[in-house]
C-alpha cells in the first residue's frame, strides 16, 4: 500500500475520533476519545514530519490524561432524599425532563399513589436522579429510575440498590421488578444485577447492606 495513503487514513481516523469525542454527553468519554484522537494525531504528525502538529496534540493528550485521572479520583458525596409522591418539585422535575425520560421509559406516565416510594438521589447536594418505586407487599415495581445525562455512570443505581438496600427492605420490599424495552436501559439493568425473567421484565433480589450516605 502507498505510504502516503496510509498517512492520510491515519489523519482521517484521528479527525474522526476528535469529531466523535465532541458528540459525547459524558465528560469522561469525551476525554478518553479526544485523547485517543490526539494521540493518533501525534503519530500522524511524526509520520509526515509535521512536528508542530505532533507537539500540539501531545499537549492535548497530556491535558486529557490529567483531567481523566482527576475525574477517576474525584469523590462524590451521595445522599438519598425521600419525598412525597405528590411533591410539587417532583412534578416539575418530571415535566422538565419529560422528553429525555421517554427515551428510556417510553410508556411512563406518573399517577401518584400513597404506597409509592420516591427518592431523589443528590450528588454533591445536586439532584442527579430520581427513583419511583410502587410497593406491592414484598415486591417493589420500579416505575422510574432516571438519572440526568451528566450522571449516567452507574453510581446512582449502585448507591440505592446496593449501598442503601436496607432502606427498601425496611419498607418490606425484598424484590425489585421493572420493565426494560430500550436497549440502553436493558444494559443498565444487567449492570445493576437485574435478571431477565421474561420478555421486557427484569427482577433483582435485595440484600441488607445499609449505608446512609457514602462517598464514591
Amino acid at each position: 500500500m502507498n505510504p502516503q495513503l496510509v498517512y492520510e487514513i491515519i489523519g482521517y481516523g484521528a479527525s474522526l475520533l476528535i469529531a466523535i469525542s465532541l458528540m459525547m454527553k459524558s465528560l469522561l468519554r469525551l476525554r478518553i476519545i479526544n485523547g485517543l484522537g490526539a494521540l493518533v494525531f501525534v503519530i500522524y504528525g511524526i509520520l509526515i514530519q509535521a512536528y508542530p502538529v505532533a507537539v500540539l496534540n501531545l499537549i492535548i493528550v497530556v491535558i486529557d490524561l490529567f483531567y481523566f485521572i482527576k475525574m477517576l479520583k474525584r469523590q462524590d458525596y451521595f445522599t438519598l432524599m425521600k419525598i412525597t409522591p405528590t411533591s410539587s418539585y417532583l412534578q416539575y422535575f418530571l415535566s422538565f425532563h419529560k422528553k429525555d425520560i421517554v427515551n428510556f421509559f417510553p410508556n411512563f406516565k406518573y399517577d401518584p399513589q400513597s404506597e409509592d416510594l420516591v427518592f431523589f438521589i443528590l450528588r454533591d447536594t445536586i439532584p442527579a436522579g430520581v427513583v419511583i418505586i410502587r410497593n406491592h407487599q414484598n415486591c417493589g415495581e420500579i416505575l422510574l429510575d432516571y438519572a440526568l445525562s451528566d450522571y449516567r455512570d452507574f453510581k446512582i443505581g449502585g448507591f440505592l440498590f446496593d449501598d442503601n438496600a436496607d432502606i427498601l427492605l425496611n419498607f418490606g420490599i425484598k424484590v425489585l421488578e421493572t420493565k426494560g424495552s430500550m436497549l440502553e436501559h436493558q444494559k443498565y439493568l444487567a449492570q445493576m444485577g437485574f435478571e431477565h425473567i421474561e420478555e421486557g421484565l427484569y427482577r433483582r433480589k435485595l440484600f441488607p447492606h445499609f449505608i446512609s450516605d457514602k462517598k464514591i
